[in-house]
């Protein structure tokens, strides 16, 4: 039988065996799972897009009102 697979919880770094016993993964626990989600929330954590596009379909929206 092999080994289970281990990866690293991506907020702390801990190992968490990946399987139905880690019902967070990949996190190590729920407390990391939220940390992550908050980090994703304040834009702390983003997915690069294409700026031309951005620009391209920017004009499309209507103006923010500040």
């Amino acid at each position: 039988m092999s080994s289970p697979t281990t990866v690293a919880c991506p907020t702390c770094g801990a190992p968490v065996e990946w399987g139905p016993q880690s019902p967070s993964r990949p996190f190590c626990s729920e407390r990391c799972k939220l940390i992550d989600l908050g980090a994703w929330a304040s834009e702390e954590h983003a997915i690069p897009g294409n700026e031309l596009e951005d620009d391209l379909f920017s004009g499309d929206l209507p103006p923010r009102q500040h």
